[in-house]
């Protein structure tokens, strides 16, 4: 299933899944958010920590979402991101 499907089944459930994991404001960027996504593409997802989470947050919420969506996930925080990038990537992001 391509990953843009995958989100677009399941949206709720995964910014449920954030605010369980002390996370806040759930983006997709990506292949995911231009169409060209495919079968074994991962989904990108931007995340906001808040305040006290920890990298087992992050890491359970990773595992959370490939298992609700049977895809892989590749979480990243603004902080995880590439200084080279992070520009461009917090501008096309969109809410999940």
């Amino acid at each position: 299933m391509r990953p843009s499907t995958a989100l677009n089944l399941k949206r709720s459930a995964v910014r449920e899944a954030a605010g369980r994991f002390r996370t806040a404001n759930p983006r997709v960027f990506g292949s995911a958010l231009h169409g060209a996504d495919s079968e074994g593409s991962d989904l990108d997802v931007l995340v906001d920590p808040l305040p006290g989470a920890t990298l087992f947050d992050l890491g359970g919420l990773q595992v959370e979402l490939e298992e609700l969506l049977g895809i892989p996930v590749d979480l990243s925080t603004p902080g995880d991101l590439p200084e080279k990038f992070r520009a461009r990537v917090l501008a096309e992001a969109r809410p999940v």
